[in-house]
């Protein structure tokens, strides 16, 4: 919905309202529409509006409540705001606007940090407290909207910078941007996902999902996690009372993502399950949204587009629908805008058909629903029944599977001062631990909802659709049918090939040959059987002045991949090649 941006500086200091100013500008396109900022000792707020509810000017933003001594700047949308604000209207509380940015403040006013507990929907934050000085950030519970901040433990005394972009922090100036060794090992393992609280960088950090942070006048910070997955088998229920309560859950999903808006909505139809249940639950709750698609060219190995199974969804819902093909030289062209967009670089080859349809879809609508966490959440992917079937401890059974790389051949990729620690197998190893539940697969998903997909792809929806003044919403990580999800058994999940559960749902509700069709991805064929000027281009990219001063990569591992682009893959089926070329070329774009 928006950008923010602020500084806090340290106690008796003013904020660099300079810094302040050049943030909002690097945030421009992810609110067109309007901005605002606003200044108070030593905090300074900034923020760009995307409108979608509340569209006059009692909406706009930061925004500020006199009588209670709040002021907030906010990005997303809470779907759940018409029924607070009945709830704290009768406390007592009063309102001038009818979005939901004053809900957010009056539920702080009630019940200060617990306010987020109250929230449903996507959302991150900052509140700033006029009266005592201390400052509250919150992120929503699946991470879908970002949050940014530095730090700096080497000087207690630095100001707090926050912004929705690590680039926006960057423009704000002075961030430290020497390489996390923890973040590069997740990057280049974990194909391009950094888990919170980590970024790249080591100056920049990221508020976890279901996380806030206290910031008290004296500079103390109070990290909390206010919700946290449970992936506990329920066995209360059999598959058909499971079908019942999922089918609820979801229409529910879908029905409040269509219904708070002000603006019109679509559907990004792929051709997919997801998408296409989306659009028959839609239909359901009587509304019928435009819906787009988008295709590229074939490779030998892949087709690049699933008109033909998008199209049926289309035609049977009378959808007004809109088809876009993309040449191979518009992918190839227009790929640099695309990472530009990117808040940390991303190795999915569909950032870029994201970032091109999003173009498109923006000139018809300003909301869209998308389909992403419908895989991880009902357990969609081919590695999952692998992951089922092996035997071992919890990272046996998980990273042969899933990890990019081994330890060993990371460590052959970079260069002797980028070498550490396998701190990715520490950290999964770890948070399967956390997660509560006995099933092995429903705890992986539970990693997977919570963690991983958060930084892909989760970001990359949120990063392609912004760049285009453009809101994105996911029903599937509806936090209350997450909930849900993760208790049903995962036997209901892995069956039918994966995704069972909602293989039954849309049995009758959309055509059997996007039901029954093996699993389907967003094609971009050209980034993944490097050949031509794809090929040419990463090669430029790797062989660059500032690629070979920087000294990461290894050059017998880069020429080993540029000699044979078509033969690294990685376990989940990426190029190797675009992972160095596209994180080498973001890195370039920063002034990195």
């Amino acid at each position: 919905m928006c950008g923010i941006c602020g500084w806090l500086a340290a106690p008796g200091s003013r904020p660099d309202l300079g810094a302040v100013r050049r943030m909002m500008d690097r945030l421009e396109r992810r609110g067109p529409d309007h901005e605002g900022s606003f200044s108070d000792g030593p905090l300074a707020l900034g923020h760009r509006r995307l409108s979608i509810l509340d569209l006059s000017f009692h909406g706009a933003q930061p925004m500020i409540d006199r009588e209670n001594g709040l002021a907030l700047a906010f990005n997303g949308t809470i779907y759940n705001h018409p029924e607070l604000r009945q709830e704290l209207r009768a406390l007592g509380h009063r309102f001038t606007s009818t979005g939901d940015t004053e809900v957010i403040l009056k539920a702080f006013a009630q019940w200060g940090t617990d306010c987020v507990g109250h929230l449903t929907g996507m959302f991150a934050f900052a509140i700033w407290n006029l009266k005592t000085g201390a400052l509250f950030l919150a992120r929503d519970r699946l991470g879908i909207k970002p949050l940014y901040y530095t730090e700096d433990p080497a000087n207690p005394m630095a100001p707090l910078r926050f912004a929705s972009s690590l680039p926006a922090l960057l423009a704000g100036g002075s961030v430290n941007t020497e390489f996390d060794p923890i973040a590069l090992h997740h990057q280049f393992t974990l194909h391009g996902s950094v888990p919170a609280p980590h970024t790249i960088f080591k100056g920049v950090r990221k508020l976890a999902p279901g996380h806030s942070l206290l910031i008290d006048a004296a500079g103390k910070k109070t990290l909390t996690r206010y919700w946290q997955i449970d992936a506990t088998e329920r066995h209360d229920l059999d598959a058909q009372q499971w079908q019942e309560q999922i089918h609820a859950g979801l229409l529910k999903a879908v029905k409040r993502r269509l219904d708070i808006s002000d603006v019109p909505v679509g559907v990004l139809l792929s051709g997919g399950l997801d998408s296409s249940l989306i659009v028959a639950l839609a239909h359901e709750a009587g509304i019928a949204p435009q819906t787009f698609t988008i295709g590229f060219e074939d490779q030998p190995e892949e087709k690049g587009s699933e008109f033909e199974f998008s199209d049926p969804v289309a035609e049977r819902y009378q959808t007004k629908h809109h088809r876009f093909h993309i040449p191979n030289s518009q992918v190839l062209e227009r790929l640099p805008e695309a990472v530009a967009q990117m808040s940390e670089p991303m190795f999915a080859q569909d950032a870029v058909a994201f970032y091109l349809l999003s173009e498109q879809v923006s000139r018809e609508v300003k909301v869209v629903l998308s389909g992403q966490g419908a895989d991880e959440v009902f357990g969609g992917y081919f590695w999952y029944p692998q992951m089922n079937a092996a035997v071992g401890d919890d990272l046996s059974r998980f990273a042969p599977y899933y990890f990019d790389r081994d330890h060993n051949e990371l460590m052959s990729m970079i260069t002797a001062p980028f070498r550490g620690e396998d701190h990715t197998s520490r950290r999964i190893r770890d948070e399967l631990s956390r997660i509560r539940g006995s099933n092995y697969i429903n705890r992986v998903l539970g990693l997977d909802v919570s963690t991983l997909i958060v930084d892909d792809p989760v970001k990359r929806v949120d990063n392609m659709t912004m760049a285009w003044g453009l809101e994105a919403r996911v029903p599937f990580l509806d936090h209350e049918l997450v909930e849900l999800a993760m208790q049903m058994p995962a036997a209901y999940k892995l069956d039918l090939d994966g995704k069972g559960m909602l293989k039954r749902i849309a049995r009758g509700r959309i055509p059997d040959a996007v039901i029954d069709r093996p699993k389907g991805y967003f094609p971009v064929p050209a980034l993944k059987f490097v050949r031509g000027p794809f090929l040419e281009f990463m090669r430029e990219i790797l062989s660059s002045p500032t690629a070979q001063a920087r000294g990461l990569f290894e050059p017998t591992y880069v020429n080993r991949l540029l000699a044979e682009p078509d033969r690294h893959f990685t376990r989940l089926q990426g190029a190797k090649l675009w992972h160095l070329a596209v994180f080498e070329l973001w890195l370039q774009q920063n002034g990195i």
